[in-house]
């Protein structure tokens, strides 16, 4: 699929990986649209991206809300036509005991973090298969093939993604559209502050890489498509840690985060 002049759609735009991965796109001359509901961090970006060369285009929305997502794809096509790469990068997470958090953030992280990845690719998907060319890339995680303690509900979520993912890319083959999953271990961004609104901090903060290794991995994939991809690459050994090492995680993984719990009450 010719990458150039392409309108691709990057949802979680406005910072971390989202943002990395519109400046690439942008970079590599492809029309970006740029999704999320800072409007502030969206217009510098894509003065950013415009001062250096590139075209994109800010689109302040909720994902969490339905009609904003089905207004986000409608207001792209009204301009550039429908989007011939959607990058579903935006994501919610919760860090600490599941029963701890609050219903309306767990629901947001469901919206957000599923609902707004099957809309959007739903919405997309028939038009791609009517050209015979498009591209699909869900950012998944590591978290997706480890289900650990702290982080129950983004576990789940990512878990989905990796099976919508999995599910999607058998149905279009031979249709020449892609769907992918870039699975990354922790990556530096806000994600880890917004993630600790339970007053813990990540233990996996301390082995993250920079959201540009995700970025040119998500660049790489789209020129040499593949269902999917580790970030870095040996973290493809992941889902054989839980099926060989799963049950030591289940005795020592609530000993570490109850502990945790109990330094942080008690510093």
């Amino acid at each position: 699929m010719e990458l150039r002049r392409s309108v691709a759609l990057v949802t979680g735009a406005s910072s971390g990986i989202g943002a990395a991965i519109a400046r690439r796109l942008a970079h590599e001359g492809l029309r970006v649209a740029l999704a999320a509901r800072r409007q502030d961090r969206l217009e510098a970006l894509a003065k950013e991206i415009r001062e250096a060369g590139g075209e994109a285009c800010p689109f302040p929305v909720d994902l969490a809300q339905e009609a904003e997502r089905e207004r986000l794809v409608q207001g792209i096509g009204a301009g550039w036509g429908t989007p011939e790469i959607l990058v579903n990068n935006a994501g919610l997470g919760w860090y600490g005991f599941g029963d701890g958090m609050p219903w309306p953030r767990a629901r947001e992280m469901i919206e957000v973090n599923v609902a707004a990845a099957v809309h959007l690719s739903l919405f997309v998907l028939p038009q791609m298969k009517v050209r015979g060319r498009g591209h699909i890339v869900n950012i998944g995680s590591i978290a997706g093939n480890i289900p650990s303690q702290g982080v129950a509900l983004y576990c789940a979520t990512k878990s989905f993604l990796d099976a919508f993912t999995t599910a999607l890319y058998r149905e279009v083959r031979g249709t020449g559209v892609w769907v992918s999953v870039v699975k990354p271990g922790p990556v530096t961004t806000e994600f880890f502050d917004r993630s600790s609104l339970a007053g813990l901090r990540m233990p996996a903060e301390r082995f993250a890489i920079s959201p540009e290794r995700v970025a040119e991995r998500v660049w790489s994939l789209l020129c040499h498509p593949r269902r999917e991809v580790y970030v870095p690459g040996w973290y493809r050994v992941v889902p054989w840690v839980e099926i060989l090492l799963g049950w030591a995680m289940d005795r020592i993984g609530p000993l570490l985060l109850r502990h945790q719990v109990r330094e942080t009450a008690h510093p």
